[in-house]
């Protein structure tokens, strides 16, 4: 008698694990679908990246380990070149099949976070290293890349690492938002250094 009860409560206990399993399933399933996704590109929007890198702050508080932002830019050279909107298009798409080869599938994000701007965020990586993936992908873009006019492609590129310690993120920031907001900023004015710098000068020259 007991061992079919024993037969019972087992058979029972693998009934529950199988729709636990299946109710986890579902949710992520759910959860991917409410994922907005880039059109063109297929990555992720720049309204998902900014949700899921306040998850990566909260993960950085809880075990201590960074993770670090590039933020990529094709605006200048769209600015300097003026190439039509399917031509860019078609640009876009080249640079993000290379971009893709320096990316973990399933560990680090990416984001077409503007119209010619892609925001992504490396699990554990620090700024160093984070400087040296987004040279790569820079020199990667200008070798393999090329307008339908056959111009090679340059990009625009700057970094930034969260961590707790980081001197940019003190005690006066005080939520997740602003931590990610301020982090996506320090690697935009990277980016775009070279240009603000650019401006300054012309305007104490005038």
């Amino acid at each position: 008698m007991w061992y079919f009860s024993w037969i019972l409560g087992l058979l029972l206990a693998c009934s529950l694990g199988i729709i636990n399993v299946l109710r986890l399933e579902m949710q992520e399933t759910l959860a991917k679908e409410h994922i907005a996704i880039d059109t063109l590109t297929r990555l992720l929007a720049k309204k998902s990246i900014l949700s899921r890198l306040h998850e990566k702050v909260e993960n950085s508080k809880r075990s201590g380990a960074p993770f670090s932002l590039i933020y990529l830019s094709l605006e200048p050279f769209k600015r300097v070149n003026a190439l039509p909107e399917h031509e860019m298009d078609t640009t876009l798409l080249k640079m993000v099949e290379v971009m893709q080869q320096d990316i973990r599938i399933g560990i680090d994000l990416a984001s077409r976070f503007d119209q010619e701007d892609f925001l992504l965020a490396l699990s554990g990586v620090s700024l160093q290293k984070a400087g040296e993936i987004a040279k790569k992908i820079h020199e990667d873009v200008f070798n393999n890349v090329k307008t339908p006019c056959n111009l090679p492609v340059e990009t625009a590129y700057g970094v930034a690492e969260y961590s707790v310690h980081a001197p940019e993120f003190g005690a006066e920031v005080l939520t997740n938002e602003h931590e990610s907001t301020a982090l996506i900023e320090v690697a935009k004015s990277q980016c775009f250094a070279s240009e603000i710098e650019e401006k300054e000068k012309e305007i104490q020259d005038i």
